[in-house]
Parts: C-alpha cells; sequence; structure tokens
C-alpha cells in the first residue's frame, strides 16, 4: 500500500525549468506518457516524494516536502470568482466542513480536482490519435482524442467530453458535457452543465508537467476561473484497484449530521 501525502493547498510554479530533456515521441511532439503525482514539485519515486511526516506519508524523511493539492482548499478565501448567490452556496458547505462531498458517496473526482488531488496516482498513455488518462481514484478515465470536434449529442457525464490539440509543445485538452455533481477545486466549489473547461499541459523536463487549467461557467462564476499546478513523474509506481463504496461509513454519517442539523463552523 502506497504511503500517502499530506493534502495541502496548490502554489505558484517555478519558471527556472527546462524543456531540453522531455522527452517526444515519434511525431515529435513531447511524450506525456507515465505515471504521475499530482499537486507535487518534487522529483523522485513514490516513497522519495512522500517521506515526510504528513498524513500517510512514510516518516522516512521529516524534512520531505508534502505534495500539493486543490482538494480540500477552501475556494472562498482564494479569489474564486463566483456570483454573490453561488459564494454562499460555496460557504455553506465551507462550514459544514465538506460534509456534502460528492467524492463522499463515491463519485468521480471531476476536472480538475482529479487532476490535481495528490493523494493518488494518475497514469497517461499517449498515441499520435489520441492521448487516455487513467485515474487511480474512483477509478475513472478520459479518452482524449486529438484534432477532433465535440459531438453534437452530448450527454451530461462527471469527466465530461474531451477534444485535444497541440500548442507548440503543449497539449491543450478543451472540455464541455459535464452534469452539475462534482466538485471543481475545493470544498464546496460547485458548478452547473454550463461548465467549459481548458486545461494545459506541458512537459518541461523528464521529471514535470506545467498544469493550468480555466474554468468557465457562466452561470456560477463571474469570470474565467484559473488555476495552476504541476505533475511529476513517479516511476516504478502502478495504480492500484480502488473500490469506493466497499465498507464507505460516510453517506450514513453525513445522513445523521444533516438529519440532526448539526452546524459547523472554521
Amino acid at each position: 500500500m502506497r504511503p500517502l501525502p499530506l493534502v495541502v493547498t496548490a502554489t505558484l510554479l517555478s519558471a527556472s525549468v527546462s524543456f531540453a530533456q522531455a522527452p517526444r515521441a515519434a511525431d515529435g511532439h513531447p511524450d506525456l506518457t507515465g505515471v504521475w503525482q499530482g499537486g507535487s514539485t518534487t522529483p523522485g519515486n513514490w516513497d522519495e516524494a512522500n517521506g515526510g511526516t504528513g498524513v500517510g506519508g512514510t516518516g522516512r524523511n521529516p524534512s520531505a516536502p508534502v505534495a500539493l493539492s486543490s482538494n480540500d482548499r477552501p475556494a472562498g478565501r482564494e479569489g474564486a470568482p463566483y456570483q454573490d448567490w453561488a459564494a454562499k452556496k460555496v460557504l455553506e458547505s465551507f462550514n459544514r466542513r465538506g460534509i456534502d462531498d460528492p467524492t463522499a458517496q463515491c463519485l468521480p473526482g471531476g476536472i480538475p480536482r482529479s487532476v490535481t488531488l495528490g493523494l493518488f496516482p494518475q497514469q497517461f498513455i499517449q498515441t499520435p490519435a489520441q492521448i487516455v488518462m487513467l485515474y487511480e481514484y474512483m477509478n475513472v478515465f478520459r479518452v482524449i482524442p486529438f484534432s477532433t470536434k465535440h459531438p453534437d449529442d452530448l450527454i451530461p457525464s462527471y469527466m465530461g467530453n474531451a477534444a485535444g490539440r497541440w500548442d507548440g509543445d503543449t497539449l491543450v485538452v478543451d472540455s464541455i458535457g459535464f452534469n452539475d455533481k462534482t466538485w471543481l477545486a475545493g470544498t464546496g466549489t460547485f458548478h452547473s452543465e454550463a461548465l467549459h473547461i481548458t486545461e494545459r499541459f506541458t512537459r518541461v523536463s523528464k521529471d514535470r508537467i506545467n498544469y493550468e487549467v480555466t474554468m468557465e461557467d457562466p452561470k456560477v462564476l463571474t469570470k474565467p476561473w484559473k488555476l495552476t499546478s504541476s505533475l511529476m513523474l513517479r516511476e516504478g509506481t502502478k495504480l492500484e484497484e480502488y473500490i469506493c463504496a466497499e465498507n464507505n461509513l460516510d453517506p450514513a454519517r453525513y445522513e445523521k449530521l444533516l438529519k440532526d442539523g448539526v452546524k459547523f463552523t472554521r
């Protein structure tokens, strides 16, 4: 069982990295194939990068940085551009300590939450025609074809419909067709089915992908919301089976808290 890093907020990316070490595929584009950990800037294998004393850490290296993730970011404190009515709804979830978190019901984390969550690895498999992204968390995936358009008959889904293209050495993923059942980047950060996400993956070295995501939702946001993070290569790591529903005690506990009218404040 791999050790899990402490969840903390994401940080801005360093620009002092070189593209020279980034491997390339046979077609000349950067090759993003590999197993990655989101929300981290620490190189090395999984144990080396997560050797701190935080939650789930191995404790082997107390001075090691913790992995970064946006999973528990209190969006209201980080300038998320929610409309006034929507900001109140986000704050309500935050004050309830996220007991209405969709993932507590074993639902998929959605995008970009699944990408930036550092607790579990994700694997990219790239071909000239498409890139497949596999997420250990909730056992979900995305198949992203290159040079294609979104179909007209989309059925709203948790991970959306994605179309990829290359902008120089950056993979740009345009996604629409989401349902409204996920959180974006922290406690209570809900969205509507009008969500439009643009992601930019830039492999700046052998070990690192810079990640930028822009979220647009005119029904709940006042303007586009942009976040930056990074993914680090975790050689030797394999995705494991993740069965959330088995022995999941959260739904019954949360339903009782809501029924009893327990109020939380932070």
